[in-house]
Protein backbone atom coordinates (compact mmCIF):
# COMPACT_ATOMS: atom_id res chain seq x y z
CA UNK A 1 0.00 0.00 0.00
CA UNK A 2 1.45 3.33 -1.09
CA UNK A 3 0.65 6.27 1.17
CA UNK A 4 -0.40 9.53 -0.43
CA UNK A 5 1.76 12.51 0.28
CA UNK A 6 0.26 15.02 2.66
CA UNK A 7 -0.56 18.52 1.52
CA UNK A 8 1.87 21.34 2.45
CA UNK A 9 1.39 22.20 6.13
CA UNK A 10 2.63 24.83 8.58
CA UNK A 11 6.22 23.53 8.49
CA UNK A 12 6.44 23.16 4.70
CA UNK A 13 9.81 24.96 4.55
CA UNK A 14 11.45 23.02 7.39
CA UNK A 15 13.80 20.06 7.09
CA UNK A 16 15.33 17.61 9.58
CA UNK A 17 19.05 16.84 9.26
CA UNK A 18 20.35 13.76 11.07
CA UNK A 19 24.14 13.63 11.28
CA UNK A 20 25.54 10.09 11.37
CA UNK A 21 22.75 8.41 13.33
CA UNK A 22 23.75 4.97 14.61
CA UNK A 23 20.41 3.21 14.25
CA UNK A 24 18.20 3.12 11.14
CA UNK A 25 15.17 2.81 13.44
CA UNK A 26 15.83 6.31 14.75
CA UNK A 27 15.74 7.68 11.20
CA UNK A 28 12.39 5.98 10.70
CA UNK A 29 11.06 7.38 13.98
CA UNK A 30 12.23 10.86 12.98
CA UNK A 31 10.40 10.52 9.65
CA UNK A 32 7.23 9.52 11.48
CA UNK A 33 7.52 12.61 13.68
CA UNK A 34 8.25 14.79 10.66
CA UNK A 35 5.07 13.56 8.96
CA UNK A 36 3.02 14.37 12.06
CA UNK A 37 4.22 17.97 11.96
CA UNK A 38 4.04 18.39 8.15
CA UNK A 39 7.82 18.52 7.67
CA UNK A 40 8.48 17.38 4.10
CA UNK A 41 12.20 16.56 4.08
CA UNK A 42 14.60 14.26 5.92
CA UNK A 43 18.33 14.56 5.24
CA UNK A 44 20.90 12.11 6.58
CA UNK A 45 24.66 12.59 6.76
CA UNK A 46 26.35 9.18 6.64
CA UNK A 47 28.97 7.14 4.80
CA UNK A 48 26.71 4.26 3.83
CA UNK A 49 22.99 4.08 3.09
CA UNK A 50 21.10 2.90 6.21
CA UNK A 51 19.00 -0.25 6.08
CA UNK A 52 15.73 0.81 4.46
CA UNK A 53 13.57 -1.94 5.93
CA UNK A 54 14.56 -1.03 9.47
CA UNK A 55 13.81 2.62 8.75
CA UNK A 56 10.44 1.87 7.15
CA UNK A 57 9.39 -0.33 10.05
CA UNK A 58 9.51 2.66 12.41
CA UNK A 59 8.31 5.24 9.90
CA UNK A 60 5.07 3.31 9.17
CA UNK A 61 3.44 3.51 5.74
CA UNK A 62 2.25 7.09 6.31
CA UNK A 63 5.81 8.47 6.35
CA UNK A 64 7.34 5.88 4.01
CA UNK A 65 7.76 8.47 1.24
CA UNK A 66 10.02 10.55 3.51
CA UNK A 67 12.36 7.55 3.83
CA UNK A 68 12.33 6.73 0.13
CA UNK A 69 12.94 10.36 -0.87
CA UNK A 70 15.36 11.39 1.86
CA UNK A 71 18.61 13.12 0.90
CA UNK A 72 21.88 11.41 1.79
CA UNK A 73 25.23 13.23 1.97
CA UNK A 74 28.66 12.32 3.29
CA UNK A 75 29.46 15.82 4.57
CA UNK A 76 27.38 18.13 6.76
CA UNK A 77 28.36 21.12 4.64
CA UNK A 78 26.56 19.67 1.60
CA UNK A 79 23.56 18.60 3.66
CA UNK A 80 22.87 22.09 5.04
CA UNK A 81 23.53 24.05 1.83
CA UNK A 82 19.86 24.88 0.97
CA UNK A 83 18.95 26.22 4.42
CA UNK A 84 18.93 29.86 5.48
CA UNK A 85 18.85 29.18 9.22
CA UNK A 86 20.03 26.13 11.13
CA UNK A 87 19.34 25.10 14.70
CA UNK A 88 21.85 22.65 16.13
CA UNK A 89 20.82 20.56 19.12
CA UNK A 90 23.33 19.81 21.84
CA UNK A 91 23.61 18.80 25.47
CA UNK A 92 27.37 19.34 25.52
CA UNK A 93 28.87 22.37 27.20
CA UNK A 94 32.06 24.23 26.36
CA UNK A 95 33.49 27.73 26.38
CA UNK A 96 33.79 27.77 22.59
CA UNK A 97 30.20 26.72 21.95
CA UNK A 98 27.32 29.04 21.22
CA UNK A 99 25.22 29.99 24.22
CA UNK A 100 22.56 27.31 24.53
CA UNK A 101 18.87 28.18 24.84
CA UNK A 102 15.80 25.99 25.25
CA UNK A 103 13.94 24.76 22.15
CA UNK A 104 11.02 27.04 23.01
CA UNK A 105 13.23 30.14 23.21
CA UNK A 106 15.03 29.39 19.97
CA UNK A 107 12.09 28.26 17.90
CA UNK A 108 9.74 31.00 19.03
CA UNK A 109 12.40 33.46 17.88
CA UNK A 110 12.92 31.81 14.52
CA UNK A 111 9.26 31.01 13.70
CA UNK A 112 8.54 34.33 11.89
CA UNK A 113 11.41 33.60 9.48
CA UNK A 114 9.84 30.28 8.53
CA UNK A 115 7.35 31.89 6.16
CA UNK A 116 10.00 33.13 3.74
CA UNK A 117 13.15 31.10 4.46
CA UNK A 118 14.23 27.47 4.82
CA UNK A 119 14.77 26.28 8.39
CA UNK A 120 16.87 23.23 9.28
CA UNK A 121 16.72 21.29 12.55
CA UNK A 122 19.99 19.39 12.97
CA UNK A 123 20.62 16.46 15.31
CA UNK A 124 23.84 14.58 16.00
CA UNK A 125 24.75 10.94 16.68
CA UNK A 126 23.01 9.31 19.63
CA UNK A 127 26.23 8.73 21.57
CA UNK A 128 28.20 11.94 21.00
CA UNK A 129 25.92 14.63 19.57
CA UNK A 130 26.96 17.25 17.04
CA UNK A 131 30.64 18.10 16.73
CA UNK A 132 32.08 21.61 16.66
CA UNK A 133 32.42 21.18 12.88
CA UNK A 134 28.68 20.51 12.59
CA UNK A 135 27.77 23.37 14.92
CA UNK A 136 29.85 25.79 12.86
CA UNK A 137 27.03 25.76 10.31
CA UNK A 138 24.37 26.70 12.86
CA UNK A 139 23.22 30.20 13.75
CA UNK A 140 21.39 28.86 16.81
CA UNK A 141 21.86 26.04 19.29
CA UNK A 142 19.22 24.47 21.45
CA UNK A 143 19.44 22.32 24.57
CA UNK A 144 16.47 20.46 26.02
CA UNK A 145 16.42 21.25 29.76
CA UNK A 146 16.40 18.10 31.87
CA UNK A 147 17.02 17.07 35.46
CA UNK A 148 20.36 15.66 36.62
CA UNK A 149 20.15 12.73 34.22
CA UNK A 150 20.37 14.06 30.66
CA UNK A 151 19.84 11.21 28.20
CA UNK A 152 17.16 11.79 25.59
CA UNK A 153 16.63 9.41 22.70
CA UNK A 154 17.28 10.95 19.27
CA UNK A 155 13.64 10.62 18.25
CA UNK A 156 12.53 12.28 21.50
CA UNK A 157 14.76 15.27 20.79
CA UNK A 158 13.38 15.48 17.25
CA UNK A 159 9.82 15.36 18.57
CA UNK A 160 10.36 18.14 21.11
CA UNK A 161 11.88 20.51 18.55
CA UNK A 162 9.27 19.78 15.89
CA UNK A 163 6.48 20.38 18.40
CA UNK A 164 7.93 23.68 19.61
CA UNK A 165 8.42 25.02 16.08
CA UNK A 166 4.99 23.79 14.99
CA UNK A 167 3.17 25.50 17.86
CA UNK A 168 5.21 28.71 17.44
CA UNK A 169 4.35 28.87 13.73
CA UNK A 170 0.65 28.16 14.39
CA UNK A 171 0.49 31.03 16.87
CA UNK A 172 1.57 33.57 14.28
CA UNK A 173 0.11 32.00 11.12
CA UNK A 174 -3.35 33.40 11.81
CA UNK A 175 -1.98 36.92 11.37
CA UNK A 176 -0.37 38.11 8.17
CA UNK A 177 3.36 37.35 8.45
CA UNK A 178 5.55 40.38 7.94
CA UNK A 179 7.92 40.39 5.01
CA UNK A 180 11.48 39.47 5.98
CA UNK A 181 14.74 40.27 4.19
CA UNK A 182 16.25 37.95 1.62
CA UNK A 183 18.76 36.23 3.90
CA UNK A 184 21.70 34.27 2.51
CA UNK A 185 21.46 30.50 2.63
CA UNK A 186 24.06 28.19 4.14
CA UNK A 187 25.80 27.56 0.80
CA UNK A 188 26.35 31.30 0.32
CA UNK A 189 27.37 31.85 3.95
CA UNK A 190 29.91 29.00 3.90
CA UNK A 191 31.42 30.39 0.70
CA UNK A 192 31.78 33.73 2.47
CA UNK A 193 33.49 32.10 5.46
CA UNK A 194 35.90 30.31 3.11
CA UNK A 195 36.93 33.65 1.62
CA UNK A 196 37.26 35.30 5.04
CA UNK A 197 39.40 32.40 6.26
CA UNK A 198 41.60 32.62 3.16
CA UNK A 199 42.17 36.36 3.64
CA UNK A 200 42.87 36.08 7.38
CA UNK A 201 45.32 33.24 6.71
CA UNK A 202 47.02 35.34 4.02
CA UNK A 203 47.66 38.20 6.43
CA UNK A 204 48.70 35.72 9.18
CA UNK A 205 45.87 36.75 11.50
CA UNK A 206 44.94 33.07 11.71
CA UNK A 207 47.76 30.97 13.10
CA UNK A 208 47.95 27.23 13.61
CA UNK A 209 47.27 27.13 17.35
CA UNK A 210 44.32 29.53 17.37
CA UNK A 211 43.05 29.04 13.82
CA UNK A 212 39.90 27.09 14.69
CA UNK A 213 39.23 29.22 17.77
CA UNK A 214 39.17 32.53 15.89
CA UNK A 215 37.16 31.18 12.96
CA UNK A 216 34.58 29.80 15.40
CA UNK A 217 34.30 33.22 17.05
CA UNK A 218 33.98 34.95 13.67
CA UNK A 219 31.24 32.49 12.67
CA UNK A 220 29.37 33.12 15.92
CA UNK A 221 29.60 36.89 15.52
CA UNK A 222 28.49 36.99 11.88
CA UNK A 223 25.88 34.31 12.53
CA UNK A 224 24.12 36.65 14.95
CA UNK A 225 24.03 39.39 12.31
CA UNK A 226 21.83 37.34 9.92
CA UNK A 227 23.45 38.48 6.70
CA UNK A 228 21.37 39.07 3.61
CA UNK A 229 22.38 37.61 0.24
CA UNK A 230 23.67 40.96 -1.01
CA UNK A 231 25.71 41.56 2.17
CA UNK A 232 27.35 38.13 2.01
CA UNK A 233 28.13 38.77 -1.66
CA UNK A 234 29.74 42.14 -0.86
CA UNK A 235 31.98 40.57 1.79
CA UNK A 236 33.02 37.83 -0.65
CA UNK A 237 33.75 40.46 -3.31
CA UNK A 238 36.01 42.40 -0.94
CA UNK A 239 37.85 39.21 0.01
CA UNK A 240 38.28 38.15 -3.62
CA UNK A 241 39.69 41.57 -4.52
CA UNK A 242 42.12 41.43 -1.60
CA UNK A 243 43.28 37.95 -2.59
CA UNK A 244 43.74 39.06 -6.19
CA UNK A 245 45.88 42.03 -5.13
CA UNK A 246 47.97 39.85 -2.82
CA UNK A 247 48.70 37.47 -5.67
CA UNK A 248 49.43 40.19 -8.20
CA UNK A 249 51.08 42.92 -6.12
CA UNK A 250 54.58 42.00 -7.26
CA UNK A 251 53.74 42.14 -10.96
CA UNK A 252 51.77 45.40 -10.81
CA UNK A 253 54.23 48.24 -11.58
CA UNK A 254 54.41 50.82 -8.81
CA UNK A 255 53.89 54.40 -9.91
CA UNK A 256 56.31 57.09 -8.78
CA UNK A 257 55.07 60.17 -6.95
CA UNK A 258 55.62 62.21 -10.13
CA UNK A 259 53.50 59.80 -12.16
CA UNK A 260 50.76 59.92 -9.55
CA UNK A 261 50.68 63.73 -9.61
CA UNK A 262 50.62 63.82 -13.41
CA UNK A 263 47.80 61.30 -13.54
CA UNK A 264 45.80 63.28 -10.99
CA UNK A 265 46.26 66.51 -12.99
CA UNK A 266 45.19 64.79 -16.20
CA UNK A 267 42.18 63.15 -14.54
CA UNK A 268 40.91 65.60 -11.90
Amino acid sequence: MVAQKQQPGPLHSTGIILVRPRYPENIGAAARIAYNFSIPQITVVCDTVPDQERMLKMATHKAAHLIREMNIFQDTRDAVAPYNFLIGTTARQGKNRLREKTPREVLTNIAPLHFTHKIGLMFGPESTGLTNYDLNFCQFTSTVPTADFSSLNLAQAVGIHCYELYTAVLEISSSQPTASPNYANSFEIQGMYDHIEQVLTEITFLKDQKHAYWMRNIRQFLGRVHLKKKEASIIRGICRKFIWHQKNKEIIPKRSNTESVETTLQNP
